[in-house]
């Protein structure tokens, strides 16, 4: 297990990332998500105001990559070449910063040094002795983390039962219209050091294995996923996006360019809008940049507009187990599984 020390990152916006001028308010994209309907929480977890307000963090357009140095566990972390046979490559996990909550299943505190504690709703699996793959869920504008629920349906319990932990952070409610920091243009870096406690957390406790952390989410929350495969690539194994992407002028440094992650991309064809925001070229941008970097990168044209497919979780589940940390090739570089969508397809 390799250490992560503090470290400067970068990261800048063209003339604009174009969901902050969509005018549509700060619920309206969760009117084709649904995911407070269809789980029983309607709440919203974001409050209003500009797209860089909010205090914590930093605002300055430079912030450090892992909030102190340190090593993460190594519980769990398997060793030589990954599952394909391809080079391996070791995680860079995050240090603990502050102190490790007790996991529980439903909402739990987590307070990284120097941010605000954060809540995040813990899907906590089956406790099977063995570490076991931790995946993100970045929920979409005006929804709630129960839109986990509704994106992953009866996956979510199967995931469980066989080990796996979903964490979905509740939004910063000064992060902006659209929830997530980065999402909003700032340059705060709070839902990032999040993600490193808890996974420096999980680690701690031996309930994961570093090599299968991965990340997937809806709208805001696939643009959040987007941001976090590049600026967590120290250890994020591959990820999933519902309607995300680059958007023009969005642009992210990678943290780590050997780190050969994955992405499964996911748009609703052209009607896949957002006020002036085209997800539809977005996620063809984000699927040609990670291309170009030799990155596996199939992508799936649903047709569904701004929705979340919900056919989807199986196969999204089945493409985080196929690929560990450090997969390459992808083991589906010949053909997608015939339990895919049709309408999933290599470029």
């Amino acid at each position: 297990m390799k250490r992560r020390l503090g470290g400067v990152i970068l990261f800048s916006f063209g003339s604009g990332l174009g969901c902050g001028d969509a005018g549509g308010g700060a619920g309206s994209d969760a009117a084709s998500v649904s995911a407070g309907e269809a789980s029983g929480d309607g709440g919203s977890s974001q409050g209003g105001g500009d797209g860089d307000s909010g205090g914590g963090g930093d605002s300055s357009g430079v912030g450090s990559s892992s909030g102190g140095s340190g090593q993460g566990s190594d519980e769990g972390s398997s060793s030589g070449a990954d599952d394909s046979g391809g080079p391996a490559i070791d995680p860079v996990l995050p240090a603990v910063t502050g102190r490790c909550p007790a996991l529980v299943d439903g909402d739990v505190e987590f307070a990284p040094a120097g941010m605000p504690a954060r809540s995040v709703r813990v899907y906590l699996g089956e406790d099977t002795g063995n570490p076991a793959p931790l995946l993100f869920y970045w929920h979409a504008t005006g929804s709630a983390p129960a839109e986990t629920e509704y994106a992953l349906g009866s996956s979510l319990a199967e995931f469980g039962a066989q080990g796996g932990i979903v964490v979905a952070p509740h939004a910063d409610p000064t992060a902006g219209t659209f929830e997530w920091f980065i999402v909003n243009q700032s340059s705060k870096l709070d839902d990032f050091l999040l993600a490193d406690e808890i996974v420096a957390c999980l680690a701690e406790a031996g309930r994961i294995d570093p090599r299968r952390i991965h990340s997937m989410g809806m709208s805001a929350g696939a643009l959040q996923t987007t941001a976090f495969s590049f600026l967590r690539s120290d250890y994020l194994a591959s990820v999933a996006t519902y309607s995300g992407g680059l958007p023009a002028g969005f642009s992210v440094p990678d943290q780590r360019p050997d780190n050969p992650f994955a992405a499964l991309i996911f748009f609703g064809g052209s009607s896949d809008m957002y006020g002036p925001l085209d997800f539809a070229q977005a996620s063809a941008n984000y699927g040609a940049v990670l291309r170009d970097a030799g990155r596996f990168a199939p992508m799936c044209d649903h047709g569904g507009g701004h929705t979340i497919p919900l056919d989807a979780a199986p196969s999204v589940l089945e493409f985080f187990a196929a690929q560990p940390l450090g997969t390459t090739p992808s083991p589906f570089v010949d053909g997608l599984p015939a339990s895919f969508p049709a309408y999933c397809a290599l470029p």
